[in-house]
């Protein structure tokens, strides 16, 4: 009986649920107890042509390229508000040697003005005006006409010198960089524009660019993690890796089994 008497540490929830918990130490468990089954999350998606829906109504040069970057990558709100123009290396072989393809490095700053951060944050520095380090995203040929696009326009208009890629167009801050609140406040009101069923929100963007990557690398969940900055390989492959029950190789596989198939 001794070889059962096994402890763990607790767990928030453990101290939250026993008595006087915040003095517990050790919490007995059972190790011949089955493992914890994996719970599948259902990631909140974007509705049915949500993306061309929504360029089609946005009244700005700056919110198009909003849903352009969110939807061609898995950036946060946080962080994407949160970028400044030196973050962007928009052309090949970029003096950061860390990516040879168009790139963007999402760093976290405590003192950004609008009070935007990202999420993650991992190491960066700024050496000789060149950033390097932070989360790194590759950059496609429509995010960067999309750029081009809103700095040859609005920010060329409005902007006051602070840095920041993403400004506030009109009232009395105007030119002041814009808040991850009110991007989140264009995309909802673009989607009721769109007659989109639901409440649009950036995060949806990130689980639709993961969902579209693992469907387009045939299930390869490494792939997945490295195109969206995930932290674990894991995770993805829980959340996002579900079978397409129509494809063929889900059909011939059925097949195999029930023997109509060599």
């Amino acid at each position: 009986m001794a070889a059962l008497s096994a402890e763990r540490l607790p767990t928030k929830a453990d101290k939250g649920r026993a008595l006087l918990g915040h003095v517990k130490k050790t919490m007995p468990i059972n190790p011949l107890a089955p493992a914890t089954t994996v719970r599948r999350r259902h990631p909140k998606m974007l509705p049915k042509q949500a993306k061309p829906g929504l360029r089609d109504v946005v009244n700005t040069a700056r919110d198009a390229m909003v849903v352009q970057w969110l939807a061609d990558t898995s950036l946060r709100i946080g962080g994407l508000t949160g970028l400044h123009l030196v973050d962007l290396h928009l052309r090949d072989n970029a003096a950061c040697n860390e990516c040879q393809s168009p790139h963007l490095h999402v760093c976290h700053r405590w003192g950004n003005p609008n009070r935007a951060a990202a999420k993650i944050k991992p190491d960066w520095k700024m050496v000789d005006g060149v950033i390097t380090g932070g989360e790194i995203y590759r950059v496609s040929p429509a995010m960067i006409s999309s750029y081009f696009q809103y700095m040859t326009t609005e920010y060329a208009k409005y902007a006051t010198g602070h840095g920041m890629l993403l400004i506030q167009l009109t009232g009395p801050r105007q030119g002041e960089p814009w808040t991850a609140d009110a991007a989140r406040g264009v995309l909802r009101r673009a989607g009721r524009r769109a007659q989109l069923p639901g409440r649009i929100r950036p995060q949806a963007f990130r689980h639709q660019f993961t969902n579209d990557v693992m469907d387009a690398s045939d299930g390869d969940a490494l792939v997945a993690k490295a195109a969206g900055n995930w932290a674990s390989m894991q995770m993805v492959d829980e959340v996002y890796g579900h079978p397409d029950l129509h494809s063929p190789a889900f059909t011939t596989a059925l097949k195999t089994v029930w023997g109509e198939e060599e």
